[in-house]
Order: C-alpha cells, then sequence, then structure tokens
C-alpha cells in the first residue's frame, strides 16, 4: 500500500516541492512532480534549475525525450508519465493513481484554501485506510 507524507505549514510550496526532490534524488528515488496546471509546471520547472543556488536537480517533463533517463519528472497528467517510486502532488484534488506509487507526497501551505484543501485530501486517504504520515514544516523551521 502507498505510504503518505503531509508536509503541512509550507511557507512556499514550490520550494518545499524542490527540496523534497533533491532529497528523493540523493536517495537515488525516482520521482514524479504532479503539477496539473501549465503555468504552475513552467514556475516549478524555472525554480528546479535554480535550486539548491550551489547545486542542480536533475528534470523535465514527464513527455520529454528524456524522461526515461530522467530521474525527476513534471507531468500535468501523471497516468501517462514513465514509472516512478515518489509521486509528489502538488494539484488541489487527490492526484489520479496514486496508488500505483511506493510513496505518495503532499505539501500544504498554512492559507486557508490550501489547508481546506489539504484536510479533504487527508480524510480521503485516511478513510480510505492509508496511514499517513504528517511533517508540521513551521515546527521544523524553530
Amino acid at each position: 500500500m502507498t505510504s503518505i507524507d503531509f508536509y503541512f505549514n509550507a511557507a512556499d510550496r514550490l520550494q518545499v516541492a524542490c527540496r523534497l526532490a533533491g532529497k528523493a534524488l540523493a536517495q537515488g528515488k525516482r520521482t514524479l512532480l504532479f503539477a496539473p496546471d501549465t503555468e504552475l509546471a513552467q514556475r516549478l520547472d524555472r525554480l528546479l534549475w535554480t535550486w539548491p543556488a550551489t547545486g542542480f536537480v536533475p528534470h523535465c517533463a514527464a513527455d520529454d525525450p528524456l524522461a526515461a533517463e530522467t530521474p525527476v519528472l513534471i507531468a500535468r497528467e501523471p497516468q501517462t508519465a514513465p514509472s516512478c517510486e515518489i509521486l509528489l502532488n502538488l494539484a488541489a484534488d487527490c492526484p489520479p493513481l496514486f496508488e500505483r506509487y511506493e510513496r505518495l507526497l503532499e505539501v500544504v501551505t498554512a492559507q486557508e484554501a490550501d489547508r481546506r484543501a489539504g484536510r479533504a485530501r487527508y480524510l480521503w486517504y485516511r478513510d480510505r485506510g492509508y496511514q499517513i504520515r504528517s511533517h508540521d514544516l513551521a515546527r521544523a523551521a524553530t
């Protein structure tokens, strides 16, 4: 069964997504970043080129010819993406076919609309029997 981690109270969803993608890369795990909105996917792509300031997270779009060789992929539709161990959801809803991944990562900010959507996803997963680990990023920063 897919393990699920919620990272909540994120100051910036995309920076947390980049940090988590970098961590997965260091662990040798292939990661799919699900960003269904074109603008969000483009912002994420730009940020991954510059994050971290002294490093690089190799990435490309899931439909790019280099996707089979690239450890971090950005997809607007995860159904057609190559196989990965980790799915990081940046959508407001539960991502389609998340159960085919070993791990699902959810990033939630402190903004009320994002918190409401995050709570709804959390309850949906919990009600279906998924074990969820929670990580309070505000507490981790102190």
